[in-house]
């Protein structure tokens, strides 16, 4: 046990640190500050509400992250495809679920780095009023479990693929459905031919709403339960896709 430890720990380190080896990191998180502060002030009419809270940014996240989440998962495992790189790692004395949990680990710390860069949007709303910082705190928290299932759920079509193209296209396809799948528009349009309990299986798989019952301040058990089970079913699949790689 403390042997898979150390090595997930080893394997993370080197991760983490490669987003940074290049300026892609600085570029993916001024994009994604200045994108989050565009939606917050300006679409998300944050002035014209004359209200001190995040709830513009909140409401946009899951959008932000159905576009840039698969852009940080898609060179994952694709790279490492194209590369030749993954024929090396698998040789070497580790075992493929603790390589997957460690670079699984490495981009959602990442993802945690660029939401906690985000702290100046709290800090203003502090400022201009007096906000539930309680709410904010635990959204926040919300946020990054999300983003980790939306990470997750990128890393498997990573895995599938030796394209970073196709692997940012097929995550961005499948996450928008999973956010999609709560709307009414959607659930109205399976409940006029599919049996009650698919439309309900539809809404459960619901990012947005999930979320949504987060930023009213209310972390409930099913819905941490609903982002961790994704998580860990998902590490488990993409466990499965690179051990089929070894015999392909």
């Amino acid at each position: 046990m403390n042997a898979s430890l150390a090595t997930v720990g080893i394997v993370f380190q080197r991760e983490f640190r490669a987003y940074f080896a290049t300026p892609l990191a600085t570029v993916f998180l001024v994009v994604f500050l200045a994108v989050a502060s565009g939606m917050t002030f300006f679409l998300g009419g944050f002035f014209d509400r004359g209200q001190a809270d995040l709830t513009a940014f909140f409401f946009w996240l899951p959008w932000l992250f159905l576009v840039l989440i698969p852009a940080i998962a898609m060179r994952l495992w694709a790279e490492e495809r194209r590369s030749g790189m993954i024929e090396l790692l698998l040789t070497l004395p580790v075992r493929t679920g603790e390589l997957v949990v460690a670079k699984f680990l490495a981009a959602w710390a990442f993802t945690g780095v660029a939401l906690v860069l985000t702290f100046p949007l709290w800090a203003t709303v502090n400022y201009l009023g007096k906000p539930d910082n309680a709410v904010i705190a635990g959204t926040y928290l919300g946020a990054w479990l999300m983003a980790g299932a939306f990470l997750a759920v990128s890393a498997c079509v990573s895995a599938a693929t030796k394209n970073q193209v196709i692997a940012f296209i097929g995550a961005a396809v499948v996450s928008f459905l999973l956010v999609m799948a709560g709307l009414n528009l959607v659930l109205g349009a399976l409940s006029g031919w599919a049996p009650a309990f698919v439309v309900e299986i539809a809404r459960s798989l619901s990012f947005l709403d999930h979320f949504q019952r987060i930023t009213l301040g209310v972390l409930e058990a099913p819905t941490v339960f609903f982002f961790v089970s994704l998580i860990v079913l998902c590490l488990v699949v993409n466990t499965l896709l690179v051990d089929l790689k070894k015999t392909v």
